[in-house]
């Protein structure tokens, strides 16, 4: 079987929670009884005792100096996953705006952000990549983006369908992203964007802490009678710590942005293996005269998660069970598109890749 080590791992290429760096794992497990310092472990630090405060505000110092987040944005470490922010997005910057939010679909997770936005606002859909089962992205250039929309809202990176949009969009509204499955894999111009959010559990760290960048001037639009929870300013105000927040997965988010500047180097040095990862899964599918169906476009394709299919689903079945057997786990497509899905993020090592480059190759010449 094949093994990231000698504890019998596999590789993970499932699309969230993901792979962790394993000197992350390695450290949270040293330090896990007892926090150095701190004289408990991090599970049962106060939350507002300097261990963690200390903890917090390294986290965020790292994401500002990996993203260079300028002063002119906040930082916030919240709850509830993307889902939340579907619907905090709308309620906190369509109030008030001259013109609707705009919306650019081009997968499930925009969809879904849609149908949240409409609850509370009435959002125009600008682009929508349905008609083509969501296999491409538009031509940014083309589109009519309303300067006096509330907001224009993209997904960055589609993991169900594997569509990936660049990160240098300009938009004549302040630009929504969710970022979620690609957030830090890429360096991103943060002075494009009005608000940016991810869940931390694809490149970031566990499920349960979800990272919201916002401008500061678009604070404040929310209505007063807003459910305090989600209104971003009183987030803003307690720095992060309007209730107790999830003080584990943010300990794990500084850990792995640490792995990212000290052993890694920065966004520029992780974009470039995470491009060489997906060229190599990539190539096998442009090689494989058709036994491997790539979803997504070539000019698309996202470099965190590759879709593709085989001529029938029993083939599909069996090479996600013959792929287990060999260590490689994690592959089976999103429910409602089926397939195979790898996802391929910060943390899979090349070994991973390669080694599931010879299991495709491989299965091909046995099946095809």
């Amino acid at each position: 079987m094949a093994t990231q080590s000698n504890t019998q791992r596999v590789f993970n290429f499932s699309a969230g929670p993901a792979v962790l760096p394993m000197s992350v794992l390695e450290q949270a497990q040293a330090e896990l009884i007892c926090l150095p310092g701190a004289g408990a472990s991090v599970l049962e630090i106060s939350h507002r005792g300097a261990a963690f405060i200390e903890i917090m505000n390294s986290a965020v110092a790292r994401l500002r100096d990996l993203l260079g987040i300028s002063d002119e944005f906040e930082v916030l470490l919240l709850q509830g996953g993307s889902r939340l922010q579907f619907s905090m997005t709308a309620i906190n910057l369509a109030p008030g705006a001259a013109a609707p939010p705009d919306y650019v679909i081009t997968g499930t997770w925009g969809k879904k952000a849609l149908e949240e936005a409409q609850k509370v606002c009435a959002p125009r859909v600008v682009w929508d990549g349905k008609p083509h089962n969501y296999s491409e992205a538009p031509d940014w250039s083309s589109l009519e983006l309303n300067p006096q929309a509330a907001y224009a809202y993209i997904t960055s990176n589609e993991t169900i369908q594997g569509v990936q949009l660049p990160t240098d969009l300009d938009s004549p509204a302040p630009l929504v992203c969710d970022s979620s499955s690609d957030f830090l894999s890429r360096p991103v111009p943060m002075d494009k964007y009005g608000l940016l959010y991810a869940c931390a559990q694809k490149n970031a760290g566990p499920a349960g802490v979800t990272v919201v960048i916002i401008r500061k001037d678009l604070m404040g639009r929310a209505p007063s009678d807003t459910p305090g929870y989600l209104d971003y300013r009183n987030h803003a105000e307690a720095e992060s710590m309007y209730n107790t927040p999830p003080t584990f997965a943010i300990y794990l988010l500084d850990l792995v942005c640490k792995w990212l500047q000290q052993d890694v180097g920065g966004l520029a040095n992780i974009e470039r293996q995470n491009i060489d990862k997906a060229n190599q899964v990539y190539t096998v599918i442009d090689e494989s005269d058709g036994f491997y169906q790539g979803h997504a476009e070539k000019s698309c394709r996202s470099m965190m998660n590759a879709t593709f299919r085989m001529a029938n689903e029993q083939l599909d079945k069996q090479f996600i069970a013959e792929a287990r057997e060999q260590g490689l786990d994690g592959l089976k497509g999103h429910r409602s598109v089926g397939g195979v899905r790898v996802s391929m993020y910060n943390a899979m090592p090349l070994e991973g890749i390669s080694t599931l480059c010879q299991f495709m190759r491989d299965f091909m010449n046995r099946n095809g």
